[in-house]
């Protein structure tokens, strides 16, 4: 029997999200982006390690445009946005400094990576469905 997802799946998918994302440009100086930009050689291992990232923004965005839907994804901007917006009104959040902005949007896109991967499982756990998948290795069918 399959185990029930939880918050640290979420959190493994999350972090996973961001190491996607922050690995490939962040406003610092470890990022792929920096890499190719910078250092010289490795031409084969920056083709791989690009590739890499690649696919994996990929399947991130289709895997999130499919749960979420495309509504969905903006919604989950727009709510993650109004979040990062409160924080910066009550200055908990410096957006006025250029790092600190981009790293907010690569966070915001990171985190909507993390829920649209994450989103059917945590939908079937909260409305207490099964999906098809779960219920075909302990069918009595």
């Amino acid at each position: 029997m399959p185990r029930e997802f939880g918050f640290w799946d979420f959190l493994l998918r999350w972090a996973l999200s961001c190491a996607a994302v922050l690995g490939s440009y962040n406003p610092y100086t470890f990022s792929y982006y920096r890499w190719v930009t910078e250092v010289d050689g490795f031409a084969s291992l920056k083709m791989f390690v690009g590739l890499v990232l690649l696919v994996l923004h990929l399947v991130c965005l289709v895997a999130s445009v499919r749960s979420l839907g495309l509504v969905g994804v903006g919604l989950m901007t727009a709510l993650l946005g109004s979040g990062a917006w409160v924080l910066a009104d009550n200055s908990l959040l410096n957006i006025e400094d250029p790092s600190v902005f981009g790293l907010t949007l690569l966070t915001l896109l990171s985190t909507v990576y993390g829920f649209g991967i994450s989103w059917s499982h945590i939908r079937n756990r909260l409305s207490g469905q099964v999906d098809s998948n779960d219920i075909t290795q302990t069918s009595s069918i």
